[in-house]
């Protein structure tokens, strides 16, 4: 029974696309991150931050998905348009913002800690997004909903 079950999400076009919209993301962000700094690191899988939004690629093939599969018009679509755009605004607005004020404290560290008053672990200051970042995340959620629609 459990078996069948999962055969049966397997064939689920929004959950898929959803999902490969967020891993074509991420594999782009490991892809340019070798190729920028000519070594691997297994943190641009998982990290947040970078080229394309992996966030606005997940949401914006979830949108696409539930109208062509729903209607652009139906309740499901607009409740998943107003989720999809509370978590753009975060990924550019408020992460991006946070990210910026990371980069500040970690600066005034290091002048406490080159002065010899304190050594502390530093933020993670690449949190957030630019607007392109989330544009072309966008692109590419809706561009692979797309191209998956059965």
């Amino acid at each position: 029974m459990f078996y069948i079950d999962l055969v049966e999400f397997s064939k689920n076009y929004i959950f898929g696309t959803t999902v490969a919209a967020w891993v074509i993301a991420q594999l782009i962000k490991v892809f340019l991150g070798v190729f920028r700094e000519k070594r691997f690191n297994f943190r641009w899988f998982v990290g947040t931050g970078g080229m394309p939004s992996s966030h606005a690629a997940g949401v914006s093939a979830l949108s696409t998905s539930i109208g062509i599969s729903y209607g652009f018009d139906s309740a499901l679509f607009a409740v998943t348009l107003v989720f999809t755009l509370i978590v753009l605004f975060d990924a550019q607005g408020v992460r991006f913002s946070t990210g910026k004020m990371a980069e500040v404290l970690n600066k005034m560290l290091d002048d406490i800690y080159w002065k010899k008053r304190l050594d502390d672990k530093q933020l993670k200051e690449f949190l957030g997004h630019t607007p392109v970042e989330v544009f072309a995340g966008i692109a590419l959620g809706i561009i692979v909903s797309l191209l998956l629609y059965r």
